[in-house]
């Protein structure tokens, strides 16, 4: 019997129209254009300003361009999975509306949590469903509403994140396209670095909690910034050795758009030359869940069946991977 491997068939994104630059936060922070380019490699960010919509808004967006590019019908989806860090409530899966809106009314879903690695995470659990044997068809979206945890007064974080979303279908190939390997890690000493500190069960809301700001995103940038690196360039490493790809052999590296020098830094360590770094941080900022998915769609008319691509991301927790996948198909 054939081996079945799970390929990426389609991609999808949307991002809100309204465009936050660096120009406008120093009206509202102290920073400015020249100090937020340097550090970060950020132009400009995407915000969803509409009142009422959250992340889930996103997510439809995204899975419906999917839909309409690749003409395929809803029903036939198995699974939806929307990886977020900001999901539209509590308890109720946003990954279950989801799939009512867009009309996918045989899937199951549920929403997968690991901060900027959702996506690439998400990618594993995707596959694992489709190599069983028993799904045809699992629709991938990492989303985030970022701006609804951000303090627009913490010139920190706010510089950074944008809101937007990504979607990738993944089906059965026969090939040997499609995902090869991952690496995928985890540390708990990162929640003391990069978190929310109300809201969960530890610390529920009051109106203390609210007064404090304890609310919004909070970053302890060095620190973040030196696990990143370290972490994000090490997997990528370790996961073009263990499947003896040289820098010849990688069409492109595809990071999370969390910070460039992060994204330089990876591809240096890898020794991945530039025009093979996927980058789109300047348009978006960090998106979180959506750095990847909005990577390959923007991407996607570059990609030529058998590309290997080398994923990789870092996010609070702290989680991290990287990921080799072979593209399955010619846009």
């Amino acid at each position: 019997m054939t081996k079945i491997t799970a390929a990426i068939t389609a991609v999808g994104k949307y991002v809100p129209e309204y465009v936050l630059t660096n120009q406008e936060l120093e009206t509202m922070v102290d920073t400015n254009d020249e100090w937020i380019t340097t550090r970060t490699g950020i132009k400009e960010r995407r915000v969803l300003k509409e009142k009422g919509l959250g992340t889930s808004y996103l997510a439809i967006k995204s899975a419906e361009d999917l839909i309409q590019k690749s003409n395929i019908d809803p029903k036939e989806i198995d699974l939806v999975i929307v990886g977020t860090a900001t999901p539209d409530l509590h308890v109720a899966a946003t990954a279950a509306y989801v799939a009512s809106e867009i009309g996918a009314v045989n899937a199951f879903g549920y929403d997968l949590q690991a901060a900027c690695s959702s996506f690439l995470y998400g990618m594993s659990t995707a596959a694992s469903y489709i190599e069983s044997g028993r799904y045809k068809k699992v629709l991938l979206i990492g989303a985030d509403k970022m701006s609804s945890i951000i303090d627009y007064k913490d010139r920190a974080t706010c510089i950074i994140f944008g809101d937007g979303a990504g979607a990738a279908l993944f089906e059965p190939n026969y090939e040997g396209l499609g995902l090869q390997d991952e690496y995928l890690r985890s540390d708990g000493v990162g929640r003391d670095f990069l978190r929310i500190e109300a809201g969960g069960s530890m610390m529920p809301t009051t109106e203390e909690t609210v007064a404090g700001k304890k609310h919004f995103v909070y970053q302890e940038g060095k620190t973040v910034f030196k696990y990143a690196v370290s972490n994000m360039s090490s997997v990528a490493e370790k996961i073009m050795q263990r499947n003896n790809l040289t820098e010849q052999d990688v069409q492109w590296l595809v990071a999370h758009q969390a910070n460039k020098r992060i994204i330089e830094a990876t591809a240096n360590r890898v020794g991945v030359s530039s025009e093979k770094v996927m980058m789109n941080i300047q348009k978006y900022g960090n998106t979180t869940s959506g750095t990847l998915p909005l990577l390959l769609a923007d991407y996607e008319s570059q990609l030529k069946k058998g590309d290997n691509l080398v994923f990789a991301a870092f996010g609070g927790g702290f989680t991290w991977g990287a990921a080799f996948v072979k593209w399955a198909y010619n846009s």
